[in-house]
C-alpha cells in the first residue's frame, strides 16, 4: 500500500475512533447511573399525532388564514376554498326546485280536470244506459202489438234498431269513461313524479349547501400548524392536502424492547422519558401500546442468540394534562431515551425522579 493511501486510512480510522469515543461519552453522561434491575431503556424520538387538513372536493384555494407555527382550536376555520362554481350550481338547483314545485301544481290541476271529465263521462254512461232501457221496453211493446196485428211490423223493426243503437251508445260511453279513468291515473302519476322531482331538487340544494359549508376548511382537533402543503390560488384535487397539524396534547415516544422483556410489559406501565435536550428533567409517561408482532426478525430463527434479536415496538404516551400545562415547551422530533419499569415493585432511581420544570 502506498504511504499516502495508508496515511489517509489511518486518519479515517482515527476520526472514527474519536467519534465513537465521543458518542460513548455523551451516552454515558446522559444515561442514569445505577439503573436497577426491573428498569430497561430504549432510544426513541418524541412524536405527536399529525392531522392533515384536506379539501373534500377538487377546487381552487381562495385563502389560508393561519401561518406555520400558529396554534389552532378544534373547529377553527383555517382555509377557504373558492365557491363560485358551487354558488352557480346552487342557483341552478334552486331554479329547478321552483320549476318542480310549479309542475306539481300543474299536475294537480290536470288531475282535477280529468276527474271532472270522468264525472261527465260517468253521467253520459248512465244516460245511455237509461236510453237503452227505454228502447228495450218500447221494443217489447212493439213486438206484442205486432203479433196482435195492432201495429205495423216496420215499427217493431225500427224499435229493434233503436235498441241496437242504444246498446252501442252505452258501450261507447263506457269506453269513454275508461279512457278518462286512464287519463286520471296518468295525471296522478304526474303528480307523484313532480313530487319526486321536488325532493330531488331539494336534495341537490342541500348537497350543494353542504359542499359550500365544507369549503370552509376547519381544524378537526386542536393543535399547531406544522407546515403548509399548498398555497392560495393553487388548484387541488379531491382529498388534496393544504395544511399539516400536530396535536401537542397527544405526544408519545416509540422505542423497542427485546422479546425477553416484551411479555412483561403491560399497558399502563410507568415510563420515564429523558430527552437529550433536557437530561435533568425526566418526563413521566405510560405505555399505551405494545406490538403483537416482532420487529427486526431474522429470516430464519435457529439459535438462541438469533431469537434474542427479536424486538417489539412499544409506545409511551405522555400525560395530556402535563402537556397542556407546558404546551409552549412541547417540541416534536427531539431524541432521547425511554426508561421502562417492568417491575412495579422497583423504586425509580433519583436520577429518574420527576421534578418540576423551571
Amino acid at each position: 500500500m502506498k504511504p499516502e493511501l495508508r496515511k489517509k486510512w489511518l486518519m479515517r480510522a482515527g476520526i472514527a475512533v474519536a467519534l465513537a469515543g465521543l458518542g460513548y461519552f455523551l451516552w454515558s453522561a446522559l444515561k442514569p447511573s445505577g439503573l436497577p434491575d426491573g428498569i430497561i431503556g430504549g432510544n426513541g424520538r418524541i412524536e405527536a399525532v399529525e392531522i392533515d387538513v384536506s379539501a373534500k372536493a377538487p377546487g381552487r384555494i381562495r385563502d389560508i388564514v393561519v401561518d406555520e407555527g400558529q396554534k389552532v382550536t378544534a373547529g377553527q376555520v383555517v382555509a377557504h376554498m373558492d365557491v363560485e362554481v358551487l354558488k352557480a350550481q346552487q342557483a341552478e338547483a334552486q331554479a329547478q326546485f321552483a320549476q318542480a314545485v310549479n309542475m306539481i301544481e300543474t299536475a294537480q290541476s290536470q288531475v282535477a280536470q280529468r276527474q271532472s271529465e270522468r264525472a261527465a263521462a260517468l253521467a253520459t254512461v248512465r244516460q245511455r244506459e237509461a236510453e237503452l232501457q227505454a228502447t228495450r221496453k218500447r221494443l217489447v211493446r212493439s213486438e206484442t202489438l205486432a203479433r196482435e196485428g195492432a201495429t205495423a211490423v216496420q215499427e217493431r223493426d225500427d224499435d229493434a234498431a233503436s235498441v241496437e243503437g242504444a246498446a252501442a251508445a252505452v258501450e261507447a260511453a263506457r269506453a269513454q269513461l275508461a279512457a278518462v279513468d286512464a287519463a286520471v291515473a296518468t295525471a296522478r302519476s304526474q303528480v307523484i313524479s313532480a313530487g319526486a322531482n321536488v325532493d330531488a331538487a331539494r336534495a341537490t340544494i342541500e348537497r350543494i349547501q353542504a359542499d359550500i359549508r365544507d369549503s370552509d376548511l376547519r381544524a378537526p382537533r386542536a393543535g399547531r400548524v406544522q407546515y403548509r402543503v399548498a398555497q392560495p390560488g393553487e388548484v387541488v384535487a379531491g382529498g388534496g392536502r393544504l395544511l399539516n397539524l400536530v396535536d401537542l396534547t397527544d405526544v408519545y415516544m416509540t422505542f423497542f424492547v427485546p422479546e425477553t422483556v416484551a411479555g412483561r410489559v403491560d399497558i399502563g406501565s410507568e415510563v420515564r422519558i429523558v430527552l437529550d435536550a433536557a437530561p435533568d428533567y425526566p418526563i413521566p409517561a405510560r405505555v399505551s401500546f405494545v406490538a403483537d408482532v416482532a420487529q427486526f426478525t431474522p429470516k430464519t430463527v435457529e439459535t438462541q442468540s438469533e431469537r434474542q434479536k427479536l424486538m417489539f415496538r412499544v409506545k409511551a404516551r405522555i400525560d395530556p394534562a402535563l402537556l397542556r400545562r407546558n404546551i409552549a415547551r412541547v417540541k416534536t422530533g427531539l431524541p432521547g431515551v425511554a426508561y421502562l419499569r417492568i417491575d412495579p415493585k422497583v423504586r425509580w432511581p433519583d436520577s429518574l425522579a420527576v421534578r418540576p420544570l423551571p
